[in-house]
């Protein structure tokens, strides 16, 4: 079973407008040459689709693309996302409400978010070829977005010791229970900076510790290393997959991977990165500068005790999991 994991797929603003102009497929670029090999995909969905609702007074940044792009979603195989982040509700709650039957219908499962504090907090399960695959999203952004008997997200702070913890701790013990593997989508922290956090590392392995397979993070515009931690995969950011952002020329927010791990059937063997690169509004496979973004993963990792090869003929990094506990 392969699954690929991406980044922060934003198709507001300017991936909007050349999605009115452009196929359902552009904003993927050539991407589908490694994306066609999954048997699932998931994403953050950093932005809420929609025609209506008002940008929320006060904040800085609005993401909202036209409902029908959720035929976009689908022309990448995009079959689950997150929600729980810091865009989904930027159109209120009757955008976040336009939006939901339409990832339904296009049998697109989501977490994170919900209309009251049990859907937010209700995992996503598929099964795949086989094995049931479960997803849990949470963020640590938007306190005030927190779901309770109204739309919101499922909020958890990743600092301190909170009650919010102990529960989501719970969520994945009883979640993994009747899931085969088990994804946490983690939307934490601040936009910048390649170092993981210590409070997130330390979330990161209770959560493994709790049954977690995957813990997949994102939020930073950049990508961070990934953490082995009991043979289980910590990917600390995924970065930027898909958006309209200005580049920082140091920081390379246009860079990132898709994640393709190999997992048979819920123990994760290998995880596989293909280095992308967003322009024009469109990600593509990065091409001859793959390997010299692969080689600031591999250093990100290094610092944090993972060993990982270059494959050049297949164009990826590879990072083995040892089978097994």
């Amino acid at each position: 079973m392969l699954i690929a994991l991406l980044g922060d797929v934003m198709l507001g603003r300017l991936v909007n407008e050349r999605l009115r102009r452009a196929g359902a497929d552009y904003p993927w670029g050539d991407t589908d040459a490694v994306l066609g090999r999954a048997d699932l995909t998931i994403a953050n969905l950093e932005c809420v689709l929609a025609a209506g609702g008002e940008p929320e007074a006060g904040k800085v940044f609005h993401f909202r693309s036209d409902r029908k792009n959720v035929a976009s979603l689908r022309s990448a195989g995009i079959g689950m996302v997150s929600l729980a982040n810091n865009h989904v509700l930027d159109y209120g709650a009757g955008a976040f409400r336009e939006m939901l039957p339409a990832l339904d219908a296009a049998g697109i499962l989501h977490a994170g978010a919900g209309l009251d504090r049990d859907a937010a907090r209700r995992p996503a399960v598929r099964r795949v070829t086989g094995t049931a695959v479960g997803l849990i999203a949470f963020t640590d952004n938007q306190p005030d977005w927190e779901a309770d008997r109204g739309p919101g997200v499922f909020y958890v702070p990743a600092a301190g010791s909170d009650r919010r913890v102990t529960e989501l701790l719970d969520l994945v013990r009883r979640t993994k229970t009747r899931v085969e593997l088990l994804i946490v989508s983690a939307h934490w922290g601040p936009n910048w900076g390649s170092g993981a956090p210590p409070e997130h590392r330390e979330l990161a392995r209770a959560l493994i510790e709790a049954g977690a397979d995957v813990v997949y993070g994102h939020s930073p515009h950049v990508f961070r290393g990934v953490e082995l931690f009991r043979n289980r995969p910590i990917i600390y950011s995924a970065g930027d997959f898909v958006d309209d952002y200005a580049v920082d020329p140091l920081e390379r927010n246009d860079q990132s991977f898709i994640f393709l791990l190999s997992a048979d059937p819920g123990t994760p063997l290998s995880l596989r990165l293909f280095p992308t690169l967003i322009t024009e509004f469109q990600v593509r496979l990065a091409g001859a500068g793959s390997r010299q973004i692969a080689e600031r993963m591999q250093r990100l990792s290094r610092h944090l005790g993972t060993a990982s090869s270059w494959d050049a003929a297949g164009g990826f990094l590879e990072i083995p999991l040892a089978a097994g506990d």
